[in-house]
């Protein structure tokens, strides 16, 4: 019996940092200001990735833009974030930057966002700066 408890427990817990993990990519693919599909498409893989059910991505997805539009910081989502493990944590980074090259262009704004978000994280900006080299390379 404690057993079903827990199990519905870590899945509101999983739900709770998808739609935390789904606000912050849209939010960082808004900044711009120009949310494409194919940053949607971005974002899709990316929950699937981290264990979001396909049947529910539609849900997750109109749930964190609404979730983004009613927010006015970025702390909003990455307080529940940064609790996650590392590995987890470098799969939202590439996909950040996976976002902001999908224009094959970082601004300002969007290199501004990473280097809060690293911080925010508690990542090592030597690991991030590598993930951008990645994605950038593959961008080419």
């Amino acid at each position: 019996m404690f057993g079903l408890f827990k199990k519905k427990e870590t899945e509101e817990k999983n739900n709770l940092s998808l739609m935390a993990v789904a606000s912050l990519l849209i939010h960082s693919a808004k900044i711009d200001e120009n949310f494409t599909d194919k940053e949607k498409k971005i974002i899709q893989e990316v929950l699937i990735e981290m264990g979001a059910d396909i049947k529910n991505i539609s849900k997750i997805m109109e749930e964190a833009e609404n979730k983004e539009k009613d927010s006015n910081q970025m702390l909003d989502f990455t307080r529940e974030i940064k609790n996650i493990d590392e590995e987890e944590k470098k799969i939202i980074i590439e996909a950040l930057w996976n976002i902001i090259y999908s224009d094959k262009n970082a601004d300002m704004y969007e290199t501004n966002l990473m280097r809060r978000l690293s911080g925010l994280l508690y990542l090592d900006s030597k690991v991030v700066g590598d993930i951008k080299e990645k994605v950038k390379l593959k961008k080419q």
